[in-house]
């Protein structure tokens, strides 16, 4: 009896050794210091994984950075940035908040970009990850061999060229980094300026001139605002079905899709004309995966990524993660959770389900969509979901829930939004508990305090 307790005992110990050796052998390769990358460095580091980030700039934070410059950097490298300078978040504090780690509460309720810039900055040093990034190092090849990932990354600065073998490999790099330029007719002969809003940063260029927005998207809406405060004229091209009750000035003037382009402006698909000076196209971005060959199993399209098992696992080769695709989310909160639930899966805290499975469940969404007559873009889409999204990573992997508030939040400010897109910033939004919350109107001194721009029709 003795003997029987003393191996089973004995046994334990061997089985315990031999889970976290196996842990610690795993190679896992995280591509990005972004929010995806650095959350992801995080849980790795906690759970004793072995892994490295690679980050093609010398910067955390990824988009989050602002650069006033556009085009490349001073390695030349793709500016990745999209930030602008009076950007301030489009989501309040606690659904912008990485698990345990708080914004400051002095904060704005909506913080600009550099209060959130400094804030992954200061995630990144109080866990510790900065020592496991590898800075400039670019990504060229990731390619599946022997049962292995191989990772292929030059060094930017002294074009020195490494490739190490991974276990896993996740995806942080992001999607907000390749425009999506639409081609309309008679582009060529426009002798005003086009760009697209990723290069867009100061709106003094436009002071007093005629300006087309195209696009009614976050960044539409949003740099639409921006420009419309200096711009003798703002004309704003989109096919959007949402109804914003926004009370515009009369300077902005609602105009359908663009028909063509003449030498001094813009005729649209009802006839009408407008002449403009400039153009910004607020046309969202493309899914930008340069680094992947066909052995990745993923089918690439700018406007999807596919197939997929929960929104980021890959179902044809499962040991590649691609975090933060989701769509109409949290996306800070969906990042931190997702990054949480790779690293369970990594541990071995819980197997996926068969390959065949994992195709059912996505051929399923994939079906409703296409009955639909929707584009396959759709399929990164929570919306509505977004809860049931959180409450089926934690049924599958153990992860802690992210709280139901968090939904309950982004609801409410959806609806802010199309009550008024001058004042949504204005509220205050405070946790309670996992379902509750309070808002109200914040104080204005928060904001004089930071020296917030504020739109002079707010």
């Amino acid at each position: 009896m003795v003997r029987t307790i003393v191996f089973v005992f004995l046994l334990q110990i061997c089985v315990c050794v031999y889970s976290k050796t196996a842990v610690k052998n795993k190679r896992v390769c995280v591509i990005g210091a972004g929010i995806a990358g650095l959350s992801s460095a995080r849980y790795l580091k906690e759970e004793g994984i072995n892994f490295t980030v690679l980050e093609a700039t010398r910067y955390v934070g990824g988009t989050w950075r602002y650069d006033p410059r556009v085009g490349t950097d001073e390695n030349g490298q793709p500016l990745h940035t999209s930030m602008y300078k009076h950007l301030r978040t489009n989501l309040p504090k606690p659904t912008m908040e990485l698990r345990s780690f708080p914004l400051p509460d002095n904060l704005p309720s909506f913080p600009t970009w550099k209060d959130f810039y400094h804030y992954l900055q200061d995630y990144a040093e109080h866990f510790d990850i900065l020592k496991h990034i590898q800075f400039l190092h670019n990504v060229v090849l990731v390619t599946r061999v022997d049962d292995v990932w191989k990772v292929k990354h030059v060094h930017v600065q002294t074009n020195e060229t490494f490739e190490e073998e991974y276990d896993y490999v996740i995806l942080g790099n992001g999607h907000f980094s390749k425009p999506n330029m639409p081609n309309n007719p008679g582009e060529e002969l426009f002798k005003g300026t086009i760009i697209h809003s990723h290069d867009y940063r100061d709106p003094e260029l436009y002071r007093n001139r005629r300006v087309l927005i195209v696009g009614a998207g976050p960044s539409g809406m949003d740099i639409g605002m921006d420009v419309g405060e200096v711009s003798s004229r703002l004309v704003h091209s989109h096919h959007s079905k949402i109804f914003y009750r926004t009370p515009f000035p009369a300077h902005f003037v609602k105009k359908p899709d663009i028909k063509e382009f003449n030498e001094t402006g813009v005729i649209f698909k009802d006839d009408s004309y407008e002449e403009v000076d400039d153009v910004i196209y607020c046309t969202g971005f493309q899914y930008d995966y340069p680094f992947l060959d066909e052995t990745s199993g993923l089918n690439l399209n700018p406007k999807s990524v596919t197939p997929l098992y929960r929104y980021m696992v890959n179902i044809n080769q499962p040991s590649m993660i691609v975090l933060g695709l989701v769509v109409r989310a949290c996306l800070v909160v969906a990042l931190d959770a997702q990054a949480r639930y790779t690293t369970a899966l990594i541990k071995g805290n819980f197997t996926l389900p068969p390959r065949d499975q994992m195709m059912e469940e996505w051929q399923k969404r994939a079906d409703t969509i296409r009955s639909k007559g929707l584009s396959m873009s759709y399929i990164h889409i929570l919306a509505e979901k977004e809860d049931q999204y959180y409450a089926d990573l934690t049924e599958e992997s153990g992860i802690e829930r992210v709280p139901p508030v968090m939904f309950k939040i982004r609801t409410l400010d959806t609806e802010a939004k199309l009550e008024n897109l001058y004042t949504f910033r204005n509220y205050e939004y405070t946790v309670l508990d996992n379902f509750t919350f309070t808002r109200k109107l914040e104080d204005p001194a928060v904001r004089r305090r930071f020296n917030i721009w504020q739109p002079k029709s707010g």
